[in-house]
């Protein structure tokens, strides 16, 4: 699956010449926590209700609340912003997406295409996706199957089910230690009992069985 996919088109921004006010309130408009930084039509950064308590006085300080608000509302965005941005295309893979986000320590990347920010991906899109990737909440049946790591084994797996017409919905593959894995299969129908017993009596073994009604 793409980003383009998963990602939410025509997000939210921030010109950098706002200010922390206006980026306070879009915020808690639309119930947003990021908002990609804008400037002449490009994107320059990104700011974060983080940044903005980083940049807020502490509660210790002798400042007056007028004096705080004015502050905040002196204080533009260009001034609090991240401007190391890692950024991502529409045509990456959401593991590709997944990948740069662990290794930098991020939950959430700007989509770019020809230097146009066309859209945001965060750690709950990708979250959803892998849900949605194995099936978790579709009608039907999910079977972890201990396998040897093997050519051949999953086409017997596949066989198997066929042969009782039953659909595979869904698959993954986790490969454990001492050239065994794990197969989680999912099924389109509840009715599985014949086709348990088939995979066992091929020395195959059920790990656990997931049924969603």
């Amino acid at each position: 699956m793409f980003v383009r996919n998963k990602m939410t088109a025509n997000p939210f921004t921030i010109s950098a010449d706002q200010t922390i006010p206006d980026a306070q309130e879009i915020m808690m408009q639309h119930g947003v926590r990021r908002l990609p930084v804008m400037k002449n039509g490009k994107l320059v950064g990104i700011v974060s209700k983080e940044d903005i308590v980083q940049a807020s006085p502490s509660k210790a300080t002798t400042f007056s609340m007028g004096e705080i608000t004015y502050l905040l509302a002196k204080t533009k965005i260009s001034q609090i912003m991240s401007k190391n941005l890692i950024t991502i295309s529409p045509n990456a893979l959401l593991e590709e997406a997944a990948t740069l986000m662990r290794d930098n320590g991020v939950s959430f990347l700007p989509v770019v295409e020809n230097d146009k920010l066309v859209g945001i991906i965060t750690e709950s899109d990708i979250f959803d996706s892998f849900i949605e990737l194995l099936g978790f909440r579709e009608h039907g049946t999910r079977l972890t199957i201990e396998v040897d790591d093997a050519p051949g084994i999953m086409s017997n797996l596949t066989r198997i089910i066929g042969d009782y017409g039953a659909n595979i919905t869904h698959v993954a593959v986790y490969r454990g230690a001492n050239g065994k894995s794990a197969i989680v299969i999912g099924i389109n129908t509840l009715n599985t009992a014949d086709i348990e017993k088939a995979i066992e009596n091929n020395g195959f073994k059920i790990l656990y069985k997931l049924q969603n009604k």
